[in-house]
């Protein structure tokens, strides 16, 4: 039994103590196992949504025998003026970029009324009804309202807690996100394996049903965990001004993360297309062939999951290899330029697959390789990112603060929703040049921030970290 099982009643302040001192999860807290378990059932459900959704509109729902039984959907027909795989990717960028606008909303209620618990786990139960609504045709537009505002309660809301079971200076901290990102790619290898066989294979209905009942598990283990997390922040009832204020010394910080968030938008773009028009190219023009097996399309995000674990791994490895034997790494941003910078190569990756099939069939070479090399941009970029935002928001604003970090997420998949239906009718080699540019502004941009505004993030004035 650990110190946290022993001592559950004791005062907030004391369990978030020894919440911190706690090694019994791989020499970090017990609570970081439980809140990545948590987060895996929701990215599996997440994941399955973004496997499924764009296959199910383009290959089923968007068809006109029954395009008409969806309520509401000639409405955001007339709205868009589009239909077919150019409205498929619409929809697809309003509801995954509204995922990552809402978490501010979320951040918000939990930070000033709520507190993050209650939010979370309104969040869950919100986001499983969503998901069993995906089972009736007609509901299609309200399932996605309800996965909208369930993420919208829980995603920065748990990933705020990771980052609170650590003190500011304790150096397993970065690692914690990057175990927290290996069990959401474990997740994303299992969602499209089994969501996505059962979608494309089974029906449609069965693939949405399963991500429900993943969530309500994680919502249950949710709740066992309680003893082994930080203390809940819902303010008291007696309470008349807010407990913490931003300090002088944090605003500098948080202007320098405000700048980041667009630079982080930008360099997303290739990423996230890989489940719209990627899967959808993938459907049509892959051999789908690998080593003899016969695969489905959904399968391609399998892939990319399955790499981008081997990927954070083997780059956590090397950067803690390169620490001990040389005594010094790059720092977040140096680590986010060089993962720009495969990001690029992994987009000409697929700039080239489209360009040597011709009319033919894509050879799966191109496509592993895109996977490969985007996987270490990505290890390189996102949860270094993450642990970077919670490393410096102010402790006031904590959860909200995550929730301005999903702002990139918002704009990126808002974007890929427009540039995503230009693959109906731009030339395949283009279309994925366009984002091979993207990658190279974001490459830019990044360095361009380390040059001039890297400083204001790294100084943390002494005693700063107390407060926190």
């Amino acid at each position: 039994m650990t110190a946290a099982e022993a001592t559950p009643e004791v005062d907030p302040e004391t369990v978030e103590a020894v919440v911190r001192d706690d090694r019994a999860f791989i020499g970090h807290p017990k609570g970081l196992g439980y809140l990545g378990f948590v987060e895996a059932c929701e990215r599996f459900s997440y994941y399955s949504m973004q496997t499924l959704l764009v296959l199910y509109m383009t290959k089923y729902l968007l068809l006109p025998q029954n395009a008409v039984n969806v309520i509401g959907l000639s409405a955001v027909e007339n709205f868009y003026g589009l239909n077919g795989q150019p409205l498929a990717s619409r929809i697809f960028g309003d509801y995954t970029s509204l995922v990552y606008l809402t978490p501010i909303v979320g951040g918000i209620m939990a930070d000033r009324w709520l507190g993050r618990r209650a939010a979370l786990i309104a969040g869950a139960a919100i986001m499983s009804l969503g998901h069993f609504l995906m089972a009736f045709e007609g509901a299609f537009l309200f399932a996605l309202l309800a996965l909208i505002v369930g993420v919208g309660l829980f995603k920065g809301n748990i990933a705020s807690q990771v980052g609170e079971l650590y003190s500011e200076n304790d150096n397993r901290r970065a690692m914690a996100f990057q175990i927290f990102y290996i069990f959401i790619n474990v997740s994303v290898i299992a969602a499209p394996l089994i969501s996505g066989t059962l979608g494309q294979d089974v029906g449609w209905h069965y693939g949405f049903g399963t991500a429900g009942i993943v969530m309500v598990l994680g919502l249950l283990i949710y709740l066992k965990a309680r003893p082994w997390l930080p203390a809940d922040n819902k303010p008291q009832r007696q309470e008349k001004t807010p407990r913490e204020k931003i300090q002088p010394h944090e605003w500098p910080r948080l202007i320098a993360l405000l700048i980041l968030v667009p630079v982080l938008a930008v360099s997303l773009l290739t990423n996230q297309e890989i489940f719209n028009a990627y899967l959808v190219w993938a459907d049509t023009k892959f051999t789908l062939n690998l080593l003899g097996i016969q695969m489905y399309s959904s399968w391609m995000i399998t892939i990319d999951a399955a790499v981008s674990f081997s990927m954070l791994v083997a780059v956590a490895w090397f950067w803690n290899y390169v620490g001990k034997k040389t005594g010094r790494e790059p720092d977040e941003l140096g680590k986010m330029i060089i993962g720009s910078v495969f990001t690029i190569s992994g987009g000409l990756c697929l700039y080239m697959g489209a360009v040597t099939a011709g009319d033919g069939k894509v050879a799966m070479f191109w496509p592993l390789m895109f996977h490969l090399l985007n996987s270490i941009g990505f290890a390189h970029i996102l949860p270094v990112s993450l642990a970077l935002f919670t490393k410096l928001a102010p402790r006031a604003l904590n959860a909200t603060v995550i929730g301005i970090y999903y702002l990139a997420f918002f704009a990126s998949n808002y974007v890929v929703g427009t540039i995503g239906g230009w693959y109906s009718t731009m030339p395949t080699p283009q279309f994925w040049l366009v984002h091979v540019a993207s990658a190279a502004v974001g490459l830019v941009a990044f360095v361009l921030f380390k040059l001039f505004l890297g400083k204001q993030m790294q100084d943390i004035p002494a005693g700063a970290e107390s407060g926190r």
